[in-house]
C-alpha cells in the first residue's frame, strides 16, 4: 500500500513540468556549471596574486591537513582542495533544497487538489501514508544527488585530474558523504517538513516554513565539510553516524503528525 502512495506521488511530480524543470536546472548548475567555470578558471589562470595567496593559505595549514591535499604546485593544490573539499556541500545542500521542495506540498498539497479526501478514506494507516510520502519526497532528491555526483566525478577528474596526472575522484570521503551522511541528513530535513505540510493550510506557508528547516541542516553541511578537511572518513563516518541516530528518532515519531482530518481539511495548526 505504501508503494501506492509513492507510486501516485511521483507520477504527479513527473507530470508537472514546471515544478521539476526548475529543480533539474539547479542542480545542473550546482553539479556542472559552477564547478566547471570555477575549477576551470583556477586551472587556466595559475599565475596570479589570488592562486598565490591561497597556495599560502594551504601552506599554513596543519601537517596532517596538508597531507590530505594532492598537487605539486599551489594553483594544483588549490584546485584540488576545492574540488574536494569546499565544493562538498553541494552534495548535501542540491538533494535537501530538492527534496525539500517536493515534500513541502506533499501533504498540504492533498488538500488543496482536493484529494485529501480519497486519502483520509483509503484503508492506508496514518504510518503508511506518512512513510510513503516521506520516501517519495526523498527519491527525488537522492536520485538527483547521485546523477550530479557522477556528473560532478566527470568535471573534477576532467579538470583537477588533468593537473595533478591521473583521475582520483570520487575519494573515500565523498563516498561516504553521499551514501552515508547525505541520506540522514535529507530524512531530518523531511521529517520535520512532512510535519510542518501537515499543520499548515496552504503551500506558500508550507515552502516558507520548510526554509526554517532547511537553513540549519544546510549549516551543519557546511560543519561536515569543514570536518572532511580534517579527517575526512572518520569524519564523514562520524557525522553519517550521528545523523542516522537523530533521523531514527524523527522517523519513528513523524507519523504522529499525520490525522485524517487534516486530509481532510478540517483542521490547520497553523
Amino acid at each position: 500500500m505504501v508503494k501506492a502512495v509513492i507510486k501516485a506521488d511521483l507520477y504527479r511530480l513527473l507530470k508537472t513540468r514546471d515544478y521539476w524543470i526548475p529543480l533539474l536546472i539547479l542542480g545542473g548548475m550546482f553539479f556542472v556549471v559552477l564547478p566547471a567555470i570555477l575549477l576551470g578558471a583556477m586551472s587556466t589562470v595559475r599565475q596570479t596574486s589570488a592562486i598565490a595567496q591561497i597556495g599560502d593559505i594551504i601552506g599554513t595549514l596543519p601537517a596532517a591537513i596538508q597531507a590530505n591535499i594532492q598537487g605539486d604546485n599551489p594553483a594544483t593544490r588549490a584546485s584540488y582542495a576545492f574540488a574536494v573539499y569546499l565544493l562538498a556541500p553541494i552534495a548535501i545542500i542540491v538533494p535537501l533544497t530538492i527534496s525539500s521542495a517536493v515534500g513541502a506540498n506533499s501533504i498540504v498539497g492533498e488538500r488543496e487538489r482536493g484529494t485529501g479526501e480519497f486519502l483520509a478514506h483509503s484503508p492506508l494507516t496514518v504510518k503508511e501514508i506518512y512513510m510513503g510520502k516521506l520516501i517519495a519526497s526523498l527519491l527525488p532528491g537522492y536520485a538527483a544527488g547521485i546523477v550530479g555526483f557522477a556528473l560532478y566525478s566527470v568535471v573534477v577528474n576532467v579538470i583537477v585530474g588533468g593537473q595533478i596526472g591521473r583521475w582520483f575522484f570520487p575519494t573515500t570521503s565523498w563516498i561516504l558523504l553521499v551514501l552515508w551522511v547525505v541520506p540522514p541528513f535529507i530524512a531530518i530535513a523531511l521529517s520535520l517538513i512532512l510535519r510542518l505540510s501537515a499543520r499548515v493550510r496552504s503551500a506558500a506557508s508550507a515552502h516558507q516554513a520548510s526554509s526554517l528547516v532547511t537553513l540549519p541542516v544546510i549549516l551543519m553541511s557546511y560543519a561536515v565539510a569543514s570536518g572532511l578537511l580534517y579527517s575526512p572518513v572518520i569524519s564523514a563516518a562520524g557525522a553519517g553516524f550521528i545523523a542516522w541516530i537523530i533521523a531514527g528518532v524523527l522517523l519513528a515519531t513523524g507519523a504522529k503528525s499525520i490525522r485524517r482530518e487534516r486530509l481532510l481539511g478540517v483542521s490547520g495548526d497553523l
